[in-house]
């Protein structure tokens, strides 16, 4: 039994003191310990596995990725047990420590530049020129159907079976949709009262998108691997019933109290997961607690001045 049998079936952690007093518990979902270190494995395993079934990967080939980075760690972990190569195409304002994880995982990484998607220096952008003009296999995250599809066929039931009874939300990011769509059509089809909610960085058009079907405006943020100036495919606007906005200082003040008083070694999408599930929380008239995940480990963002600025502890 090889290392990617071990993707998945992660606990589901009650967030005992951040959630003391909301109406209902806040429950975290510890993506951050699957075995490359986020929830992103799950989706690697998937979209190669259903490649390698459709016959479009032969053995030796090459997969690229466009990748904030922790795709591209699940990535590795699959090329390496399987066989194959990868490239990795990284914006430039993404961790120096994903850059070298992957580099010592044996992946190629390629940095473009910070370009919005109608940029053809765009890292999606890149990738995919990469894949024509090479003949590499595009693992495509943000459009690719079995990213969606493993979700709602693990994460999904997962939740349900650990939570084992009415669920009042579920809360999470969006780097290309496939959390959210694919675990809330699953909880929906189950319990029409859950709510799903988008939790988006201030700057991301995503939010004004769910409530209104118009992208926002494009804005900067710190935060890596959710939100975007650009709707991905995976992401199903049906799905949602609301979103909640969580600006860079709220996402990593978070982050340090789910380090020192939950124990959670998580990063910058967690805290903004957390912030907003808080909210969701506190507003009540839920029939059950809110979930939401904990997407990655904490040693991606090392190197970071938000996290080497926390304060010592008193």
């Amino acid at each position: 039994m090889s290392i990617l049998a071990h993707i998945g079936d992660t606990p589901l952690v009650e967030l005992a003191r951040i959630g003391r007093g909301l109406p209902v518990p806040v429950l975290g979902k510890c993506e951050h310990l699957n075995p490359g270190g986020s929830i992103k494995d799950r989706i690697a395993l998937a979209i190669v596995d259903d490649a390698e079934r459709r016959g479009l990967l032969r053995a030796g080939g090459t997969l690229v990725e466009a990748t904030a980075g922790n795709t591209g760690v699940g990535l590795a972990l699959v090329a390496a047990v399987r066989g194959y190569k990868l490239v990795c195409v990284m914006p430039a304002k993404m961790s120096v420590d994903k850059r070298q994880a992957l580099q010592a995982l044996g992946a190629e990484v390629v940095v473009t530049d910070n370009a919005p998607p109608s940029d053809p220096r765009n890292f999606q952008n890149v990738a995919r020129r990469l894949a024509e003009e090479r003949g590499w296999f595009s693992t495509d995250q943000f459009a690719n159907p079995a990213n969606v599809a493993v979700h709602a066929a693990t994460t999904a039931v997962e939740i349900q079976r650990q939570v084992g009874g009415p669920i009042g939300a579920f809360v999470a990011g969006a780097g290309t949709g496939g959390t959210l769509s694919g675990v809330g059509r699953v909880l929906k089809a189950a319990d029409p009262r859950v709510r799903i909610v988008l939790a988006d960085p201030v700057g991301s058009g995503l939010a004004h998108w769910v409530r209104t079907g118009e992208l926002g405006a494009d804005g900067s943020y710190e935060l890596e691997g959710i939100g975007s100036s650009k709707v991905p495919a995976n992401l199903h606007r049906e799905v949602l019933d609301d979103a909640v906005t969580v600006g860079d200082a709220e996402s990593f003040a978070m982050v340090q109290r789910l380090v020192r008083e939950e124990g959670m070694l998580v990063g910058g999408s967690a805290g903004a997961n957390v912030a907003a599930a808080v909210r969701v929380a506190a507003r009540g008239n839920l029939c059950g607690p809110v979930v939401t995940v904990l997407c990655d480990a904490w040693d991606r963002y090392r190197s970071k001045p938000w996290m080497q600025n926390w304060p010592p502890a008193p």
